[in-house]
């Protein structure tokens, strides 16, 4: 199938589905959107059963979506745009330190304490996966895929909960940089992989991380300066030029970042907030970019997070044709484990910081608990080499079972 027809689906799939949850779910639309694609998954499952050509017939098709390539190179962009330009920066920017601060603590301690877990777990003859060919270094890029939370789900919780400015701030920008944090770590642990970590010195692992992250930052900080005047040049009443202009925008970091080895995610999210600042030095005054350009971002949002949690719903099919017993409880254990551990990834900088700072009450256990991972986890998972195997298949259940807690227990 082409482009057209598949993208045909996932749009008649949205649709029909949002009605089913607006009239007879009731459930926030994301969640209702998922709860119905994996419905439909497990009925194509049981369907297999019976008809094992069927089976195969909906696998092809959920495969020919290419989950990974369409989320990471398409649809992450955007939607971490959107999430920036919905972000208030002048709050942000007065608690950039706290926010850098538990981005960066919590993913790398989450990685490093999920990681060295499953690797434990692995290790014990009584689950019987000794034999499955997963290493110290696998398993801490299950820490690193699991370990950022999604900003697309944070960023809609956040918006319906009756927390201060502050806090939402702190909640949504903890989330948009831990997440490139995460992909960074990622793909720094993958390099050390690939090359094989008799290799790899600390030397090369810590360029190649400050490259990603400084790189990153530094394109979207260039381009959305540029940017910025480009639109305050533009001014308000051309909306749809400004509209034409952050597209192209987008699309731009996102390219350019993959192609020098930076990090898009973070490059994207730096120039989201940098159009996002007001026309005027002043805070309060009118922002550069016009409302019009916000409801067409905050249209694209909701259309594009429809598309991705429906994908991660048909996703079950892939995921769980061979699901084995033993995966259940070791889900259990590692859903345990990400969550206590993402607790004290953000409990002890919170800790630290409230001798300078002030909190509102149970801040930390907000964070924790809204720590919702989403398709982000699943297409890091689904671009985990082959070569692992089995790994590769308790990997990705694993990173399913955790998406599917945060999002409809958490």
């Amino acid at each position: 199938m082409n482009v057209l027809e598949l993208t045909t689906i996932l749009l008649l799939l949205a649709s029909v589905f949002s009605i089913i949850n607006l009239r007879l779910l009731k459930l926030p639309q994301t969640i209702g959107l998922m709860v119905l694609a994996i419905g439909l998954s497990i009925s194509v499952l049981a369907i297999g059963f019976i008809s094992p050509n069927f089976l195969e017939t909906a696998t092809s098709l959920i495969q020919s979506f290419d989950f990974e390539v369409l989320l990471i190179d398409v649809m992450l962009p955007f939607l971490l745009f959107a999430g920036a330009i919905s972000v208030n920066v002048h709050e942000l920017l007065k608690d950039k330190v706290t926010i850098l601060l538990l981005a960066s603590f919590g993913v790398i301690f989450s990685t490093f304490v999920v990681g060295s877990g499953i690797f434990w777990i692995v290790e014990q003859p009584i689950f019987g996966l000794n034999n499955i060919g997963l290493n110290y270094v696998d398993c801490l890029l299950f820490g690193s895929l699991i370990a950022p939370t999604d900003p697309i789900a944070v960023l809609s919780m956040v918006k319906k909960m009756n927390l201060s400015k502050t806090t939402e701030t702190r909640i949504a920008g903890e989330s948009l940089f831990n997440d490139g944090i995460g992909v960074v770590l990622f793909l720094t642990l993958l390099n050390v992989k690939a090359d094989g970590v008799d290799n790899v010195t600390a030397m090369s692992v810590g360029s190649l991380f400050v490259t990603e992250v400084v790189g990153g930052v530094a394109l979207g900080a260039l381009i959305g300066y540029l940017g910025l005047k480009l639109v305050e040049y533009v001014e308000n009443e051309h909306v749809e030029l400004e509209v034409l202009i952050t597209l192209a925008l987008v699309l731009f970091v996102a390219v350019v970042s993959t192609r020098l080895h930076f990090s898009a995610p973070l490059g994207v999210v730096v120039l989201g907030l940098f159009l996002n600042q007001s026309s005027k030095e002043e805070e309060g005054s009118e922002k550069a970019m016009g409302d019009y350009v916000y409801k067409f971002w905050h249209l694209l949002d909701e259309t594009l997070n429809a598309i991705l949690f429906i994908l991660i719903g048909l996703e079950i099919i892939i995921l769980f044709r061979d699901f084995n017993p033993i995966y259940l409880i070791l889900s259990v254990i590692t859903i345990i484990v990400v969550v206590i551990s993402r607790g004290i990834g953000v409990f002890v900088p919170i800790k630290i910081l409230s001798f300078f700072k002030t909190f509102e009450k149970n801040t930390a256990m907000i964070i924790t608990w809204g720590g919702l991972r989403g398709g982000l986890s699943i297409a890091l998972a689904l671009n985990l080499p082959d070569t692992l195997g089995d790994g590769k298949s308790l990997i990705l259940i694993l990173t399913y079972a955790v998406v599917l807690f945060t999002i409809l227990v958490q």
